[in-house]
């Protein structure tokens, strides 16, 4: 499973042009699943993700997590993080989950997310989305488990 976590001021996702999910501050989380992950993984890193210590305190000093700010979560199903580009110029995908194991994987995560007392929000799974952010920082980074 890899995530792409980036701290935003803001984020918004749009199928067909209407909005599907929004939020902010807080956090907008890419999610891969891969073909190897193990059943785990959603709710371990998903607890990773609510202690992540990745805001700022008083000081400036990244001292606090998502779970100490009360911040919104945006995650958005992302199967071309599994893009292998190593053999070319066009990228095979077949290190990425197929939907029918992808999609409750994806659900698994917003879904623990939540029960650890997030504000979730999610994408939606299979369909081509416009996402939108304002990075704030910008804070990126990746997870895999």
């Amino acid at each position: 499973m890899r995530l792409v976590i980036q701290r935003v001021a803001r984020s918004e996702v749009r199928v067909a042009g209407a909005v599907v999910a929004d939020g902010g501050p807080g956090l907008l989380i890419l999610v891969g699943i891969g073909v190897d992950d193990r059943e785990d993984a959603p709710a371990k890193l998903a607890r990773k993700v609510w202690h992540l210590r990745i805001f700022e305190d008083e000081d400036g000093k990244m001292n606090r997590s998502i779970e100490d700010v009360g911040g919104d979560i945006v995650v958005v199903s992302q199967f071309t993080l599994y893009g292998d580009t190593s053999a070319g110029r066009r990228p095979s995908w077949i290190r990425a989950a197929p939907p029918e194991v992808a999609e409750p994987a994806v659900e698994r995560f917003a879904a623990e997310l939540a029960s650890l007392g997030a504000s979730v929000r999610t994408g939606s799974f299979g369909a081509h989305m416009e996402v939108e952010l304002v990075n704030d920082g910008p804070v990126t980074l990746i997870l895999e488990a």
